[in-house]
């Protein structure tokens, strides 16, 4: 699940999406927004595997997990960005 596995492909593994929504994340952004830009990314790249909302908010719970995004005012920031 986190990492690619037999039952998870390469795309969809949550350190993959986590890597992914971090390249989109140069600003501060509303999830909404981050959402949006995660999509538009992922077909501007060739990215056919579907992710749903809720493999999205997994991942983001990963990356603050691991101390990469913080949460303030309704706002994601990657650390170092804010």
């Amino acid at each position: 699940m986190i990492a690619p596995t037999k039952g998870i492909a390469p795309q969809r593994a949550l350190l993959t999406v986590g890597a992914q929504i971090s390249i989109v994340l140069t600003e501060p952004m509303t999830v909404s927004q981050v959402w949006v830009a995660f999509k538009a990314w992922r077909i501007r790249h060739a990215n056919d595997a579907l992710i749903p909302f809720s493999w999205f908010v997994l991942a983001l719970d990963l990356l603050y997990s691991l101390g990469t995004v913080h949460y303030e005012d309704g706002l994601l920031y990657r650390k170092g960005t804010s």
